[in-house]
């Protein structure tokens, strides 16, 4: 997950250990690159100056059952926007029933997409949906998941409600049982946190709490302890991690993931209520209003006007649609 990457990427400053960190997640470990007819490699992506707003989505794998020669199916997907001159990142997570146009592929689930083409059509995909340039990604898989929590000590969250679900693959490995209340979970109760759907908004209040962990690990990751025990936790998670962004960007990264605001980022759901309808073409799929998800995302990114503030703030205020959007 990008937004505890960027807490790891700041292990740059700790030399051999981030370069060998770096030049280790860009293979592809996790996931194959497909190539297109006539394709020969990846395109080379151009390297980042460090001032122009960066897009990289994030894919949580399930490779469970997967086929040497297959590709994982994308449990979930989130699409982090990082602002280098306001110092904030807003974090989007995508509805995995979201139904859209693959390229070259029909209309499926979104989060079909790797599975048709790569990470790189799922970056495609992702692009035609938001109507920004997506070009960049960060793949982990359920045990990269936990290994990634385990490493920084794991997290403390407060757990809504009593969580219980028996998992009938994998003999019972990955059940969730979860209590009420605040609590550090590990890796293994982290994952059960963000996987648990048997709501009675099934995937809607999944991918909240989704956004919710990953904040509360951006916050953790700058802590004092945590960065001292970056080298080792560079070396626990690399077998894990896959990207395609280049060594040179990620030291970009680093600095700027220091100093990130993680206390206010944006947090929203793709498509936003109110910019899909539900239908059963497909299963039971979503089908969104593609020209207001991206009118969405642009007032989602829009930047707080400095002198809109409320009577009596000393302190900028700006209504957006995170005052609607959980």
């Amino acid at each position: 997950m990008f937004l505890l990457l960027i807490g790891i990427l700041a292990g740059g400053y700790y030399g051999y250990a981030f370069y060998q960190f770096a030049e280790d997640i860009q293979q592809p470990n996790l996931v194959d690159h497909r190539l297109e007819p006539g394709e020969t490699k990846a395109a080379e992506l151009p390297v980042w100056n460090g001032k122009e707003r960066v897009n990289i989505l994030l894919m949580g794998v399930d490779r469970r059952g997967m086929k040497n020669s297959g590709l994982p199916r994308s449990d979930s997907m989130m699409l982090v926007s990082v602002d280098p001159v306001t110092k904030r990142y807003d974090l989007f997570s995508i509805l995995r029933d979201t139904y859209v146009d693959i390229p070259d592929h029909g209309s499926s689930r979104i989060n079909a997409a790797i599975v048709e083409g790569g990470p790189e059509l799922a970056m495609e995909t992702v692009s035609n949906l938001t109507g920004l340039d997506v070009d960049r990604y960060v793949i982990t898989d359920f045990e990269g998941f936990k290994h990634l929590i385990d490493a920084v000590g794991g997290v403390e969250i407060d757990v809504e409600k009593n969580m219980r679900y028996h998992d009938p693959t994998d003999k019972g490995v990955y059940d969730i049982n979860l209590k009420k209340g605040v609590q550090r979970l590990d890796g293994t109760k982290a994952l059960q946190y963000v996987r648990f759907r048997h709501d009675a908004t099934s995937d809607y209040t999944r991918t909240e709490r989704q956004r919710k962990l990953m904040s509360a690990l951006a916050s953790q990751m700058k802590s004092g302890t945590t960065l001292f025990q970056l080298p080792s936790i560079l070396k626990q998670v690399t077998p894990y991690i896959q990207t395609n962004i280049s060594s040179m960007d990620m030291l970009k990264l680093a600095g700027l993931g220091l100093s990130l605001d993680t206390q206010n980022p944006g947090k929203y759901q793709l498509p936003p209520m109110g910019a899909f309808h539900e239908s059963h073409r497909a299963g039971s799929v979503l089908i969104p209003d593609v020209e207001q998800v991206q009118e969405f995302i642009q007032e989602a990114l829009q930047p707080a006007p400095p002198e809109d503030k409320e009577p009596g703030s000393t302190t900028a205020t700006k209504k957006t649609p995170n005052d609607t959007q959980s």
